[in-house]
């Protein structure tokens, strides 16, 4: 494993700028900045202006991100040259051009968390699970979040979609946004070269990427010559089985079991009288399961 880079280096322009590196993934091009408020917001209006500058697989990264955005507005900053920054401009179509039907864009996020779970466990040597709907967890800790967001319709055809993921590269302890997160750095990783975990991600992002759009984004349909997205994703999701609470749009939970992901990837929870919700959105907690009083413990954050 190359680890010529030691942390806080920057990111290889080169190596990602590489002719090869591109043909080979299918990646139009990489822009590398020193420093933006968010690659997403950056993306977002560049595919406005400018669309015919940033066609498929377009992939912005940024050393330093000083108002990086999650869900639910949530915003935070890391130190310079501690993180993989990234956000790509997606124009799902398949091989004939036919672009897929938008319904299939909720899949998008779970495909990209998916991906940098393969490259934290080929390229780092670090086992990771996903966490409804779009963290990537190494053992109970989040190290990386995904937030896929709608560009704009412009001239009435299928918008696009940005997709930023933010990973944890070389955050130490005290550097982390929360408690319960985590970096790559403090897994005992393989690397902590950004560069080379930047271009795994790429590379297992554009195989995925590609054969869900080949097959018109169904989820059910047998991808990269393996099990189909649907599977592949429900056999590392840490949030089916367990008990949790939904944080629902308009201040609304519920609590109960995640049994399993839709087709559309929305989470599906079975409340206490055995009825079935669909989350779609929203904050998932993972408590620790219910025993009756005097039996154990109560549910608790897990």
């Amino acid at each position: 494993m190359d680890d010529s880079h030691t942390p806080g280096n920057p990111l290889d322009r080169g190596a990602l700028a590489d002719q090869d590196f591109l043909a080979a993934t299918g990646v139009a091009k990489v822009v590398v900045v020193d420093s933006t408020g968010s690659t997403n917001a950056d993306l977002l209006r560049s595919v406005t202006v400018e669309p015919k500058e940033w066609p498929d697989l377009s992939v912005l990264t940024a050393e330093y991100q000083t108002a990086a955005r999650g869900r639910l507005d949530r915003r935070w900053e890391a130190p310079p040259l501690s993180s993989v920054s990234v956000s790509l401009v997606l124009r799902p179509a398949n091989a004939e051009g036919r672009p897929l039907p938008t319904h299939t864009y909720s899949w998008l996020s779970l495909l990209g968390a998916l991906a940098l779970r393969e490259t934290l466990l080929e390229t780092a040597g670090i086992p990771a699970e996903l966490k409804w709907p779009n963290d990537v967890l190494v053992r109970g800790r989040k190290i990386a979040g995904i937030l896929a967001q709608l560009g704009p319709m412009g001239d009435g055809s299928v918008p696009p979609v940005i997709l930023g993921t933010g990973l944890n590269v070389t955050l130490t302890a005290s550097e982390l946004p929360v408690p319960t997160a985590t970096s790559v750095a403090l897994e005992e990783p393989l690397t902590v070269d950004r560069t080379v975990l930047l271009k795994s991600y790429l590379a297992h992002f554009a195989v995925l990427y590609r054969s869900f759009c080949n097959a018109d984004g169904d989820p059910t349909a047998g991808i990269a010559g393996g099990p189909s997205l649907h599977k592949r994703v429900e056999s590392v999701m840490v949030t089916l089985g367990k008990q949790v609470r939904a944080q629902l749009p308009g201040d609304h939970e519920i609590i109960g079991h995640a049994s399993r992901l839709d087709e559309y990837g929305s989470l599906l929870v079975v409340d206490k009288d055995r009825r079935e919700h669909v989350v779609t959105a929203g904050d998932v907690v993972h408590l620790r399961p219910w025993t009756p009083p005097g039996q154990g413990a109560e549910s608790g954050y897990a």
